[in-house]
């Protein structure tokens, strides 16, 4: 990066670290650090769940994924509306009229304290987890701009964002979040714009979008059913259903979110926002994704996008015989995308039919040449199953972005990594105090000291998630790892708030029984089986309900005792 972009990227986080800062003045009883008083407006908690969610994952990986797979990955997000729709009317009430810290303290009141400390401890592992996922996407970014080790800018920019939350609390990352989503809208239309502006003059957008169409890059629905298929419109539907339920009605990172609402209608309101501009949102990120890939067509792109492991398999034997093929897959596809939009633009249709045969084998031929290039990092000493997804976009943006775009798509990239590795760790810390230490270690100490308790926590939860950020680079493309770890541990959730809300004849020892039956169902079918990782809520849902329902009904029968002998 030039002067420039440094400078637009350290005023865009200071602006942004001082704002949430300033706005979070005042926090200085646990009722304020930890849900901001009760005084959040709609709008502000609105784009704190979005910019939650948007994660420097959603920006790194998600246009990579696009450029590999296509669009398909919106269907993920299908089942959001509908869940949001179930969660304001059933969830948000109950959480309001319970004033209640975390979702799980409400598991107290309705069954059992060994219910209330199992789902806290299931929460705590996945998000832990999680966290970790995301601290990994900036530090990655960190490490391919400055050529740092990326255990070196996972540790430093875990000290960031901890920083800020140990101090401000809730309010400060949700101020933060409300400037981050501005930064963040913004870097993407520069980005888009940039990338059409950069095609050839003699392909227009129109040419483009149909070019990104005929490669199967534009398949943002696929009806085909298929257990073991992540992506179409069943699993999103029934499957992201599942998960949106069990992530916002169930995860404490987003409850605390709208419990920070003043009133239940605000809560809804946010939550009623996210379902009608996440799917859009999604979508524009991903069509991104597509139109890199266009660029690509009549720009040759690396063979492998991760810089130090193309430098690796460089000095391999093998290595000029797969680049000379490359370079020649990638001029035939070029070519065959060039004679593509000459076919279009005369309104040749045989000559377009013959020209997106060939367009599209030598698009095949170029992925069979990476895959052999990724496979040559294996033999290399790099890692099993490796996949440069998550340096696609990054490659572009560090390459052929103008100065000071370049800087602040970098601050997308980080804003987007603080609000939400922010809201995650600081959910953490309140659970790791509301729900263990004060219910289990010390339960009648002051306001003050569970205030520094929380921060503590949230201190102790950032170097975790540090910690395992280390391994997430191990775990293939982001956007689908931090979703496969939420997928393990959502669903037994999920069902233990089903039954809370739908069966009040289940106590606690039958809900507590079926969310440990929950979970192994959901580790047997990850380990035994190929069905995506989107049924997993699903199967560890219905394991609950079925399991606790059954306990209920076994202890609840009592068999007519027989008339006494005469």
């Amino acid at each position: 990066m030039r002067p420039l972009d440094w400078i637009v990227l350290v005023v865009s986080l200071l602006s942004i670290i001082a704002y949430g800062l300033y706005r979070s003045r005042g926090s200085n009883t646990v009722d304020r650090y930890l849900l901001a008083g009760k005084t959040m407006p709609w709008y502000a908690m609105a784009l704190s769940i979005m910019a939650t969610q948007a994660s420097a994952i959603t920006f790194i990986s998600t246009t990579g994924q696009s450029f590999v797979d296509g669009m398909r990955f919106v269907q993920f997000y299908f089942g959001l509306p509908l869940a949001m729709v179930v969660i304001c009317a059933t969830v948000v009430p109950v959480f309001h009229h319970a004033r209640v810290y975390t979702a799980y303290e409400y598991l107290e009141k309705r069954f059992d304290g060994k219910t209330r400390t199992l789902a806290s401890l299931i929460f705590l592992a996945q998000r832990g987890l999680s966290a970790g996922l995301t601290i990994y996407a900036p530090a990655l970014v960190l490490s391919v701009i400055m050529g740092w080790p990326e255990r070196t800018t996972t540790i430093l920019m875990g000290a960031t964002v901890v920083t800020y939350t140990v101090a401000g609390g809730i309010k400060a990352v949700t101020w933060s979040d409300v400037q981050q989503m501005g930064v963040i809208m913004l870097g993407l239309i520069l980005a888009l714009i940039t990338v059409i502006v950069l095609l050839p003059p003699s392909v227009s957008f129109g040419d483009a979008v149909f070019l990104a169409g005929a490669a199967g890059r534009l398949n943002a629905v696929t009806t085909n059913f298929d257990w073991n298929d992540r992506f179409n419109i069943w699993s999103g539907l029934i499957g992201g259903t599942f998960l949106f339920l069990s992530y916002f009605g169930c995860d404490q990172s987003q409850v605390q979110r709208y419990l920070t609402g003043k009133s239940i209608a605000q809560s809804r309101l946010s939550l009623l926002f996210n379902a009608v501009a996440k799917i859009p949102m999604q979508f524009f990120i991903l069509f991104i994704g597509a139109m890199v890939f266009v660029f690509y067509l009549f720009i040759q792109p690396p063979m492998l996008f991760h810089p130090h492991e193309l430098r690796r398999i460089g000095a391999l034997s093998e290595y000029p015989a797969v680049e000379q093929q490359y370079s020649q897959a990638y001029e035939r596809r070029r070519q065959a995308a060039l004679g593509l939009v000459e076919a279009r633009h005369a309104g040749d249709a045989a000559g377009e039919q013959r020209q997106t045969a060939e367009y599209r084998a030598a698009q095949a031929d170029l992925d069979r040449t990476r895959a052999q290039a990724a496979k040559l990092v294996e033999t290399a000493g790099g890692e099993k199953g490796f996949t440069d997804t998550n340096y696609v976009f990054l490659s572009f943006v560090t390459r052929y972005l103008p100065t000071g775009i370049v800087g602040l798509v970098i601050a997308v990239i980080f804003s987007a990594t603080m609000s939400a590795s922010s809201g995650e760790i600081n959910s953490l810390a309140t659970v790791s105090v509301i729900d263990i230490y004060q219910r289990h270690v010390r339960r009648d100490a002051g306001d003050h000291h569970y205030l520094w308790a929380s921060r503590w926590a949230t201190l102790f939860w950032g170097a975790y998630a540090v910690a395992f950020a280390e391994f997430a680079g191990r775990l293939g493309s982001l956007i689908v790892a931090v979703n496969k770890v939420g997928s393990l541990f959502y669903g037994s959730l999920l069902g233990c708030f089903v039954i809370a809300f739908l069966f009040p004849r289940v106590r606690g020892t039958a809900v507590f029984t079926g969310m440990l039956a929950g979970e192994a169902a959901i580790f047997a079918t990850s380990y035994y089986t190929d069905i995506s990782w989107l049924w997993y809520n699903v199967i560890g849902c219905v394991v609950v309900v079925v399991t606790a329902l059954a306990i209920t009904g076994a202890t609840e029968y009592r068999p007519a005792k027989a008339p006494p002998a005469r």
